[in-house]
Parts: structure tokens; C-alpha cells; sequence
């Protein structure tokens, strides 16, 4: 505000686009090594803000999504890494402007989980008063619970996506019409993520809990005993003379066990 006081309005007009003038201040968080709040001209790329003003990847893995405008924006992917910045791009790849929120995303992240994350939130804050947004999100975020769970459809593919649309087109505020953009545009960019869910029941990112296993490698195995002295639920059993095996029936997937060994013995599956 003082340098547009000091400059004049239209020293402030020639900074970004033709039709998205001036800056925006967005909140850079998630898998990038700089955090926090970073001004930046309209039509900046997407990769000048992770890779120049971020610094890159955290731990130098693979960038595989953004998710821009908040809780209600839509998830971008690689392929858009040189897409600008303004009102009119992001609308046509299925984000927004929003709140200025801007979340990196790495190799590890599983996009099912990402919509889960964020309609939880959505849906939390509706006010109740019309019925596509408090049941029609209702019914959204059970369909991604199912989902993420391997126990989910094709057919409750459709049907979420249906009901994506229906809550978009219908709700009587902005939150609710909003509030779909993460699924859809995970469902738009990311559909195999959704589809390993169902059909083979595997989380390809491996971070959905009820689609993953932790197990020891008896071969790796230095009968330590580190992963059985910290696991909270003591389901890891082993002594000198055996390796240590975890029982899958009261493992509760924490990952205590992969953190702390210090020979690389537990995986997660």
C-alpha cells in the first residue's frame, strides 16, 4: 500500500497481466524447502514460486501437485508448472484465487487423501442451510472415506462425481460452490490415483493407513529390539536369537517402528 501511495495507481496498473493487474500475497507452505508469505506479480509461472521463491522440492524429491486457493482451491499438477498465475488461468485449470493458500506437494502424497483433507474442512464449515452443500458434501467426503479404505467402486467413482457437480451447480454460497474443487480436479488430473484405490486396492503414494503394511526383513534384521522398546501398541515380538516381526493384526500403522530402525530392516508395503 505505501509504494502504490508513492508510485500512483498506474505505476501499480502496469505490473502484472492485461486483465489480472498488480500482486497477490499468497502463503507458500507445504513440501518446499522456503515457507511463508511471498508477494508476487500476477502472471508469475507457477515453477518461478516452488523452484525460485521456494527453493525446490523438501529433501530434493519429486514435486507432483499444488494445491491453490485454499481449502476450496484445486490441485495442479506438474503439467501446469509454467501455467501463470492469474484469475483467468487458474479458473480454466479448475483452481482459484481464493485465500492466497499455496501447498506444494511431493512424490509422497496421495491425491484421495489430499480432496479427503480438504473437503473434511469444507464440509465442517458449512453452515447446514442448504441442502446440496451440508448433505451433498456429506455424502462426498463418505465416498473418499470408502475410497481410501480399498473399499470402493467404479461406480462410486460416478457417483461422486456427480454429486461433485451437483453441489457446485446448486449450493447457495460461495463455500459450497467451491467446496468441490479438490475432487474434481484431482478426479480430473489424478484418476489413476483414484482407480489404484479401487481396483487394486493400493495407495500408489503409500500413505493411506488402511492400504499399507509395515514389515521387517528378517534379513536386515540386527535383533536390535529398537522398533519393539518404541512401538506404543508393543506388537512388534523378537529377541537376540530371532528377528523381530510385527503382528499385522494390532499394528495400528503407525510407522514408529520404519522411523527408528537404524539398519533400514522395516518397510512399508
Amino acid at each position: 500500500v505505501p509504494q502504490i501511495i508513492l508510485n500512483g495507481a498506474e505505476w501499480y496498473s502496469n505490473i502484472g497481466t492485461e486483465k489480472s493487474k498488480g500482486t497477490k500475497v499468497f502463503a507458500l507452505t507445504g513440501k518446499v524447502k522456503n515457507t511463508g508469505l511471498i508477494e508476487v506479480p500476477m502472471g508469475i509461472t507457477i515453477r518461478e514460486i516452488v523452484f525460485e521463491l521456494g527453493g525446490g522440492i523438501l529433501n530434493d524429491k519429486g514435486f507432483k501437485a499444488v494445491q491453490i486457493g485454499g481449502p476450496s482451491g484445486g490441485c495442479l499438477t506438474k503439467e501446469h508448472l509454467d501455467l501463470p498465475v492469474d484469475y483467468e488461468s487458474l479458473t480454466a485449470a479448475g483452481a482459484i484465487m481464493g485465500s492466497g493458500g499455496l501447498v506444494v506437494m511431493d512424490e509422497d502424497t496421495c491425491m484421495v487423501d489430499v480432496a479427503k483433507f480438504f473437503l473434511e474442512f469444507t464440509q465442517r464449515e458449512s453452515c447446514g442451510k442448504c441442502v446440496p452443500c451440508r448433505e451433498g458434501t456429506k455424502q462426498m467426503l463418505l465416498l473418499l472415506e470408502k475410497i481410501t479404505k480399498g473399499e470402493g467402486t467404479m461406480e462410486d467413482l460416478e457417483t461422486l462425481e456427480e454429486l461433485a457437480h451437483m453441489v457446485q451447480r446448486m449450493s447457495l454460497c460461495g463455500l459450497g460452490q467451491t467446496a468441490p474443487n479438490p475432487v474434481l480436479t484431482t478426479l480430473r488430473y489424478f484418476r489413476d490415483e483414484y482407480e489404484a484405490h479401487i481396483k487394486d486396492r493400493e495407495c500408489p503414494a503409500k500413505a493411506c493407513t488402511a492400504l499399507i503394511a509395515y514389515t521387517i526383513d528378517p534379513e536386515k534384521c540386527k535383533k536390535c529390539g529398537l522398533c519393539a522398546k518404541n512401538c506404543p501398541v508393543n506388537c512388534i515380538a523378537g529377541d537376540r536369537q530371532t528377528p523381530y516381526k510385527i503382528d499385522q493384526e494390532r499394528c495400528i500403522k503407525c510407522g514408529t517402528c520404519l522411523e527408528v530402525c537404524p539398519f533400514n530392516a522395516v518397510h512399508k508395503d
